[in-house]
C-alpha cells in the first residue's frame, strides 16, 4: 500500500479523501497545518503528498518550498479553482501536478495513480541499465536520476520524465499533446499550463549550453525539441 500524506486544514474533506484513498488501496494520514505537514513530509515515510494552499502556521508555497530544497517527495497541490495564479506558482516551486478544489475523488486518484508509475517506472524490456546522453546531459533510466556536466540534477519525477522523452527524441519536434500522453497521462487540454511550467522548470535547472545556445527550444503551436551541437 502507497502511504500518502494529506496536508489540509479541513478535517472534513481529509476525512472524506482518506476514506476514499483506503478503499483505492492507499493507506493515508492527514495533518492540518503546514508546519506539521512538512515535519513529516521531510520525514521519508511517505511516497507522495496532497498539499492544499491554503493552511494555518505556513502556507502550501512555503511548505513546497522548503520542502523541495532537501526531497523529491512527488506532491500533487489542491488549488482555487479558476485560480490560474496559484496553479503556476506551485508548478513553478516544483509541485508534480495540481487539481483544482472541489474535485472528483476518481479523478484525485487517478492523478496519483499516475504520478506513483512515474515514480515506479520499470525500465523498459530488454533496455537493462539504458543511459541517455547528449552533450554534458545524461540520464539513467533504472536509476531514474540525471546528471549535467556530471553533477546530479535534482528533478521531480515528471520533470525527468520529459528529459527522457526529449533526450530520445534529441534534434526532433515532440508535439505537446505527445507530450502531455506520455509524461502527464491525460490529453492536452487549452486551459492546462502544467506541461509549459514543467517545460520552463526543465530549461531553468539545465540552463543554457556553455556556449549560450538554448538546450529546450518551443516549435510554436506544435511542441519542443530538444536541439543538438
Amino acid at each position: 500500500m502507497s502511504k500518502v500524506l494529506i496536508i489540509d486544514d479541513d478535517e472534513e474533506l481529509c476525512e472524506l479523501v482518506s476514506e476514499y484513498l483506503s478503499v483505492e488501496g492507499f493507506e493515508p494520514e492527514a495533518v492540518h497545518d503546514g508546519v506539521e505537514g512538512l515535519q513529516k513530509a521531510k520525514s521519508g515515510a511517505y511516497e507522495l503528498a496532497i498539499l492544499d494552499v491554503m493552511l494555518p502556521k505556513m502556507n502550501g508555497f512555503d511548505v513546497l518550498r522548503n520542502l523541495r530544497k532537501e526531497s523529491m517527495l512527488p506532491v500533487l497541490m489542491l488549488t482555487a479553482r479558476g485560480d490560474d495564479m496559484e496553479r503556476i506558482v506551485g508548478l513553478e516551486i516544483g509541485a508534480d501536478d495540481y487539481l483544482p478544489k472541489p474535485f472528483n475523488p476518481r479523478e484525485l486518484v487517478a492523478r496519483l495513480r499516475a504520478i506513483l508509475r512515474r515514480v515506479h517506472a520499470e525500465e523498459p524490456e530488454g533496455g537493462h541499465g539504458e543511459k541517455l546522453a547528449v552533450d554534458d546531459v545524461e540520464a539513467s533510466i533504472s536509476g531514474r536520476s540525471a546528471k549535467l556536466a556530471g553533477s546530479e540534477l535534482p528533478l521531480t519525477s515528471v520533470e525527468f520524465d520529459l528529459l527522457v522523452a526529449l533526450l530520445r527524441h534529441a534534434g526532433s519536434v515532440i508535439k505537446k499533446e505527445d507530450l502531455s500522453e506520455q509524461v502527464l497521462e491525460r490529453e492536452l487540454s487549452p486551459f492546462d499550463r502544467s506541461l509549459d511550467m514543467h517545460i520552463s522548470n526543465l530549461r531553468k535547472k539545465l540552463g543554457p549550453r556553455a556556449d549560450g545556445t538554448e538546450r529546450i527550444k518551443t516549435v510554436r503551436s506544435v511542441g519542443y525539441i530538444y536541439t543538438v551541437l
